[in-house]
């Protein structure tokens, strides 16, 4: 259960727009080796690859970009969190349905952030406890739910006592973890036999094509939260391992690369800032993208409940 860090394998990891164009190219290709494209696309994709290598805005656009915890991160992107977010779209529905199912009761929001999901949370008449690692976030939570009870504290080591909670609910925070086991055997700790786990996380096959968050830090340099891949069976062992048993698994995806966009356009504006990587990429090498990532999930989600005492 111990996740793939997306990091270089020595040294500060190496971001190079040249070398992520031509790595959703190869993605493309290997989806037409297996039968999903002709020849004409396979012959535009090896011509796209020769244009992109005689590309000389692409050549010295790379830079190195340093791995932030997430205290530093989120510390750096709690003013601005809350702002146009496609992920919140995902989460959303899952949390609704059930904690607005349930009667009022207890609820944990695990790395709560600014208090979003918590405030939704509280709108159910539900108890809310919130925990973070980020004395900014826990800020603004404070501010938004103020009936809340918000205390700093780490996934791994909940400030909360055993058997306390109906619901437990993570949303985008446990790819910031290297091992799933430690942090959903304290998720089942804390949860009363019965009680429901939700996860929210981006698809692991969106972290290995690199969606992982931005962050100019204070100095301008920039900076990525650290991000590790958790496989699908890695979510689900280490539920089973801490006596949770699954009660639903989704993966929604997400919007294509638009189709209105030329590649000639995509082409004229270059990489784009670096802030905007690797979503500006894609427009680099709009059809390989699209061939690349079609039918890929954006978010991987998950609901979980704790047997109850005598359940077998």
């Amino acid at each position: 259960m111990r996740g793939v860090r997306v990091a270089s394998v020595a040294g500060m990891p190496h971001e190079d727009p040249l070398a992520y164009a031509l790595g959703l190219e190869g993605l493309a290709l290997m989806r037409a080796f297996t039968g999903e494209y002709d020849r004409d696309f396979v012959q535009a994709r090896i011509d796209e690859i020769r244009r992109l290598l005689d590309d000389v805005s692409l050549a010295a656009a790379a830079v190195d970009v340093a791995r932030v915890d997430t205290v530093e991160g989120y510390g750096v992107w709690a003013e601005t969190y809350d702002g146009p977010n496609p992920a919140f779209d995902f989460d959303g529905p899952l949390v609704r349905e059930i904690a607005g199912a349930l009667p009022p009761g207890v609820v944990l929001d695990a790395a709560c952030g600014t208090g979003r999901i918590a405030a939704s949370l509280a709108g159910y008449g539900h108890r809310v406890l919130g925990v973070d690692s980020s004395p900014d976030m826990l800020a603004h939570a404070r501010r938004r739910v103020p009936e809340g009870n918000f205390v700093l504290g780490d996934l791994r080591e909940l400030p909360v006592d055993d058997d306390a909670v109906d619901l437990v609910v993570c949303s985008l925070a446990l790819t910031h973890t290297p091992r799933l086991g430690p942090v959903v055997a304290e998720f089942a700790r804390v949860l009363r036999p019965g009680g429901h786990l939700l996860i929210a996380d981006l698809h692991p096959e969106r972290l290995a094509r690199g969606i992982v968050p931005p962050v100019r830090r204070p100095d301008g340099t920039p900076g990525r939260l650290a991000g590790y891949c958790h496989r699908t069976g890695d979510y689900l062992r280490a539920a089973l391992s801490a006596g949770l048993r699954l009660r639903r698994c989704e993966e929604p995806g997400s919007p294509a690369v638009g189709e209105s966009e030329s590649e000639e356009t995509a082409r004229a504006e270059g990489p784009g800032p670096w802030d905007v990587w690797p979503w500006s990429l894609e427009a680099l090498v709009p059809e390989a993208a699209r061939a690349a990532n079609a039918g890929v999930p954006a978010m991987i989600l998950w609901h979980f409940q704790l047997a109850e005492h005598g359940a077998g």
